[in-house]
């Protein structure tokens, strides 16, 4: 099966050059209406897809986007690997603004937002001890140097609700005692959703600033948010324009990405909700239909 890669974008990056055949597409979820149409086209030889996560026009706060029908939208059409370019906080001093990070890690902190395309009716479990995928994570390393920019390889996000920054005491407690590296707010439940939609995923995390923990730099500025999220999207674009050169184009994903669902589900199929399956037939067809 040939790769497919979908780019969601967040603060920074709001669209991509350069495809060949570019169109917007509008695509229908049983999940409801996705952040914003979908920018398709082929970029090298690579299939592409890009979706603004925040919409156009940044009109999504990050506990309103519509995480299920974007993910799901994805697989619809078609996407094998996504690729998530986010703005982020650091806990580190060595990963410093301006620098990215492939994150290979994630705590949770999200709190209301529909975390999973199953529930009653229709259970599964999958799982997350890996939540990232290596392949794709090689990938966009190479690719993000090939672009200049300063890569870090591995670190742990962690996913806050906002739209608030942290308080200097949760960031202290973040970065001290749970050992975070990295904070966010729109990853969960973006991973957990891919995980369960069968697609390579990984979390590219624009460095803007030191969140409030650090001496020298005090609360958050979104000023200079804004100044260094600038300054990245060259970088940013340039990762996206690199990729197709680098990730494999036709191999099955070594690390089982694409089958994490092969024994998740534990409903009974006599005892399965039949509006439920209904919804699941993008992200769990494979395995339902089997």
């Amino acid at each position: 099966m040939a790769r497919k890669l979908g780019i969601l974008g967040g603060s920074g990056l709001y669209e991509i050059e350069g495809l060949q055949g570019a169109a917007w597409t509008e695509v229908e979820t049983p999940w409801g209406k996705p952040s914003d149409a979908f920018f398709t086209g082929s970029l090298n030889g690579l299939d592409l897809v890009f979706l603004p996560r925040h919409g156009s026009g940044h009109v999504h706060a990050p506990g309103d986007v519509p995480y299920r029908a974007n993910i799901d939208a994805m697989k619809r059409l078609g996407v094998t690997d996504i690729l998530s370019i986010s703005a982020c906080g650091s806990f580190r001093e060595e990963m410093a603004p301006g620098d990215f990070v492939a994150i290979d890690q994630f705590i949770d902190r999200t709190v209301g937002r529909p975390s999973s395309f199953f529930g009653s009716g229709c259970v599964a479990h999958v799982s997350m001890a890996h939540p990232t995928c290596p392949r794709l994570a090689r990938a966009a390393v190479a690719a993000a140097r090939e672009a200049g920019a300063t890569v870090h390889e591995g670190g742990t996000y962690l996913a806050m609700e906002g739209p608030q920054f942290s308080s200097l005491a949760e960031s202290r407690m973040y970065r001290e005692s749970w050992g975070a590296d990295i904070i966010g707010m729109t990853n969960m439940p973006e991973a957990k959703l891919a995980r369960e939609a069968e697609i390579c995923f990984l979390t590219l995390a624009m460095v803007t600033d030191y969140d409030s923990w650090h001496p020298d730099h005090g609360s958050v500025d979104i000023r200079e948010i804004l100044a260094t999220l600038a300054a990245n999207a060259g970088h940013a674009k340039g990762t996206v324009a690199a990729m197709p050169g680098l990730l494999d184009h036709e191999t099955p994903c070594p690390h089982g990405c694409d089958r994490a669902l092969e024994h998740a589900i534990m409903t009974k199929p006599a005892a399965r909700d039949p509006a439920l399956l209904a919804k699941l037939s993008a992200v769990a067809g494979r395995v339902l239909e089997a």
